[in-house]
């Protein structure tokens, strides 16, 4: 009986978690937990001696300290950002937008044609911090002579936090407007890859800002709006996902806290500006391994043995409340396709055998632009197509720079818009 009580009031505590939207970092829900734990009690021990009646409090007591641990936090509550990386030095730029982003240089190397136009990275996430991995492949492009910029975008990395209710899809767009705008370079190629390709495909349809764009890269999108987000279908060729030794190291999730703040925020249950957890605090938390399957989902089965260390607990980066936020944005947006079609910037669409996406998400951008020149589908790898691995970094590289440089295209062209229906049919 005392167990049965005690597992209510932890029920009683989740649900009222859920009615208060975490407010008073859990203690409004606690303390309305202990208050029926209470009533229940004192009901109980009525007519009966002093000892059944303090028998009758120990399953309150014994919830009031299970739940307790959900609303004190035990990482900083203020922001930490990564520290400083040794081989480039991060910038911060005020952008028109507001957004204060953390900016990184890759000047073109000394051997070499260097080109004019600025190549500019958008990575993934939403709101999560540029990957070593990453970092090394802008560096390749650098030495092969591109002059190449790449911001984390508000919320990730190195740069400042938003007020929640500013984390939108638009306010990301905005925000790469800003960017070349304060770049001061006239045009730029954009390379944007996964959640960074979803902001750039936007931009595409933005006629504005499209001006501004010389040629795009759209690489593994996300869904670029409400309709494509609720597209089904067959993915890419078997992931590690599954297969791959779990991720090593710490994860927050382990502790009832942010078990309980995440869960309840992936699950719907919590606002992302919810009153449990700061977004601070969050992002402070949040550890690599607490993506667990995510990571392994962006490469190969034949892969799954050796996915490399794309971070290190310094570099890494996350905001998971903007993330969501960001993401439902995109799920609440009317579609995008009669924007995109009229698109006239030059765009190259790649896709990644392994890709853990929808299908459906990557050739609805390739049905609705019809700027798009050429599809490049990568074999061998998985989302994560530069990834360190054999020689995925130099035939991503070579891909990237065919189109940028307007040469014949290393890998046919695959698929064709017309041959859409057959590659869906294809990859089941």
């Amino acid at each position: 009986m005392a167990l049965a009580i005690a597992t209510a009031l932890v029920v009683v505590f989740l649900a009222l978690i859920v009615l208060t939207d975490g407010a008073g970092s859990g203690w409004a829900a606690w303390a309305g937990a202990l208050a029926a734990g209470a009533a229940v009690a004192l009901r109980r021990g009525r007519h009966r001696g002093w000892r059944a009646r303090l028998a009758s409090f120990v399953p309150v007591v014994v919830a009031a300290a299970l739940t307790a641990s959900v609303c004190v936090p035990t990482v900083p509550t203020a922001r930490r950002h990564p520290s400083a990386l040794p081989f480039v030095t991060a910038q911060h730029w005020r952008l028109a937008t507001g957004s204060r982003v953390a900016v990184y240089h890759y000047p073109p190397g000394p051997s070499g044609t260097r080109h004019r136009i600025p190549l500019v990275y958008l990575n993934g996430g939403p709101a999560r911090g540029i990957s070593l991995l990453d970092h090394r492949f802008l560096r390749l492009l650098a030495q092969r002579g591109y002059d190449v910029y790449a911001y984390e975008q508000a919320g990730g990395g190195r740069s400042d936090l938003l007020p929640m209710s500013q984390y939108t899809i638009t306010r990301s767009v905005r925000d790469l407007g800003a960017f070349l705008d304060r770049l001061g370079r006239g045009s730029a190629d954009v390379l944007g890859f996964s959640a960074g390709a979803v902001v750039l495909t936007r931009a595409l349809a933005d006629p504005r800002l499209a001006a501004r764009l010389h040629r795009a890269v759209i690489a593994e999108p996300g869904p670029m709006d409400g309709p494509t987000a609720r597209l089904d279908g067959p993915k890419g060729r078997p992931s590690a996902r599954g297969l791959a030794p779990a991720p090593h190291g710490p994860r927050s999730t382990h502790l009832p806290r942010y078990a309980v703040a995440f869960g309840l925020m992936r699950l719907g249950l919590l606002t992302p500006d919810n009153g449990l957890i700061g977004q601070a605090e969050g992002d402070n938390a949040f550890t690599a391994a607490d993506l667990g399957g995510d990571t392994a989902s962006a490469y190969c089965a034949r892969d799954a043995h050796r996915i490399p260390v794309e971070n290190t607990a310094r570099n890494f980066s996350f905001s998971p409340a903007a993330s969501l936020r960001v993401e439902q944005t995109v799920k609440d947006s009317p579609s995008l396709a009669p924007r995109l079609r009229h698109s006239r910037t030059p765009a190259m669409l790649m896709i990644a055998e392994c890709s853990s996406q929808v299908r459906r998400w990557e050739t609805a951008v390739l049905a609705a632009d019809p700027a798009i020149e050429r599809t490049q589908y990568l074999p061998r790898v998985g989302h994560h197509m530069w990834n360190g691995l054999d020689d995925n970094d130099a035939r991503a590289i070579a891909v990237v720079t065919a189109f940028l440089q307007g040469k014949p295209a290393p890998l046919p062209n695959y698929p064709t818009r017309a041959g859409i229906p057959a590659f869906l049919r294809a990859r089941r």
